[in-house]
């Protein structure tokens, strides 16, 4: 009997239960077997190979484990992203077909008055409108719930101004896509069947493209999207211009009526929605902003003005809608008066970026310096100097407003991912929460606890799992 006594140090020094390696069942501990008892192996399988068990194995071993619920979906999840907009585009590739088997009945020419270009189009505008939205409401419960936070006021403002962006980046490139196969293919006309095909393949791209625009919007992404959109449509009103010396008076000449009624519309439009998309872009970039000064001011950094930034932003874009709606026709002065506070505002900005953002690169203040004397040569140029008229002036300001916000943009990115509170930094942190929330709903799954052996040793051996000792050999 003494053969099978194991003192209750050599018993605790060694974990009593361990994980099987071949399944999930338990297995224990293989016990010291004297060299002469016969063993008989009645395991089902054969034992898995001995490794070496490291300081912190046997306290991971006992650990309870939860299991995450296979239904369990986070709403970052890029997967479930993109699964998301996959759906959004098979809608919107129904919207497409329906509409080209109601409308074409017989052959259409790819572009123009009635075609195939111009239906595709309006259909792609509304379908690209309706996805921004739904990626909108997705993005706005994820990565940017401070939107929902504000008045209802500005965040109505902010989703028409993104639906008609993505609505209008469609509708021109579908327009400018069916025009340009329409003259490499002269005198080519569809029938039905070939039309609605086009229509479901174009208004799938654009469902799928406005989901993930939205639902994937950050400060990068909307500059690109607004810097887009208003040279777009600034092009589009120019080749819609019925009179072509329009440029002889001054650029506000495309929105008076003068150079056509579909370049008027066209023109004062992009300016009216490009200075709402201008107000998102003012919240985007301070929500960013924001964050950085906050941790800036907690290091010991001087503090940073990021309302002046906002307030600028806000101005500016209010004065671009305040244009848009008051063409020069209408009223001159009301019209003149917001482009002159729009210049004045901008330039204070960037005369005074070192005063309400200290602690940017200093390659940003030196750019703002150099576009503000930029924007005083364009101004010397055109008065007194008369180098060119004031449409040039015009298009040297929207020149050098829109690369300081590039410049001012990228940079703000790259300062951001540095100190860890980018857009890839903000991603993570949900994910993280919405895994704690899950764990936290998930109740554990905790397996029994092993039993405390004894200090005294048993009469007989215990009935390990495996093995057994034979009677006959005991002494």
């Amino acid at each position: 009997m003494n053969h099978y006594k194991t003192s209750c140090e050599e018993r605790n020094s060694r974990p009593p239960f361990g994980r099987s390696a071949a399944g999930p069942g338990w297995a224990m501990v293989h016990p010291v077997v004297p060299q002469s008892a016969t063993v008989t192996d009645l395991s089902p399988s054969p034992a898995p190979a001995a490794t070496t068990a490291g300081p912190g194995d046997a306290r991971r071993q006992h650990e309870p484990t939860v299991e995450r619920r296979p239904g369990a979906r986070r709403v970052t999840n890029p997967v479930v992203r993109e699964s998301l907009a996959i759906w959004v585009a098979i809608a919107s590739a129904a919207v497409g077909a329906a509409v080209g088997l109601l409308l074409f009945q017989d052959r259409r020419p790819l572009s123009g008055d009635g075609s195939v270009g111009m239906i595709a189009a309006i259909t792609a505008g509304a379908c690209a409108g309706v996805a921004c939205l739904v990626g909108l409401a997705r993005s706005t419960r994820t990565t940017h719930q401070w939107m929902t936070r504000r008045r209802w006021g500005w965040f109505v403002a902010d989703a028409v101004g993104l639906l008609v962006v993505h609505a209008a980046i469609a509708v021109m490139a579908c327009l400018a896509l069916f025009r340009l196969f329409q003259e490499a293919f002269t005198g080519l006309t569809v029938d039905r069947v070939a039309a609605t095909v086009m229509m479901t393949i174009i208004s799938a791209v654009a469902g799928y493209l406005g989901f993930n625009s939205a639902a994937r919007i950050s400060t990068r992404s909307l500059s690109s999207l607004l810097a887009v959109f208003m040279a777009s449509g600034m092009i589009v009103s120019m080749l819609l211009a019925e009179n072509p010396f329009w440029w002889h008076a001054f650029f506000s000449e495309l929105g008076t009526g003068q150079a056509g009624i579909l370049s008027f519309w066209t023109f004062n439009t992009t300016l009216t929605v490009s200075g709402l998309v201008l107000t998102t872009l003012a919240s985007f970039i301070t929500q960013d902003l924001y964050a950085w000064a906050r941790a800036r001011e907690s290091a010991g950094g001087r503090r940073a003005r990021i309302t002046v930034l906002r307030w600028g932003l806000v101005i500016i874009g209010l004065c671009m809608v305040g244009a848009g709606l008051v063409p020069i026709n209408l009223s001159d002065p009301v019209h003149s008066t917001f482009i002159r506070v729009l210049g004045a505002v901008f330039m204070l900005m960037l005369a005074s970026i070192q005063w309400w953002l200290p602690g940017f690169p200093a390659a940003v203040y030196v750019a703002s310096y150099l576009m503000v004397a930029l924007g005083v040569v364009a101004t010397l140029l055109w008065f007194p100097l008369r180098y060119y008229n004031l449409t040039g002036f015009e298009l040297a300001m929207a020149g050098i407003v829109y690369a300081w916000l590039v410049v001012f943009i990228r940079n703000l990115d790259a300062v951001l991912t540095v100190a860890g509170i980018g857009d890839a930094e903000r991603d993570e942190r949900m994910e993280a929460l919405e895994r704690a929330r899950e764990a936290e709903a998930e109740p554990a799954r905790t397996e029994a606890p092993s039993p405390v052996p004894t200090a005294a040793p048993p009469a007989f051996p215990p009935p390990y799992r495996g093995w057994r000792v034979d009677p006959g050999e005991r002494q």
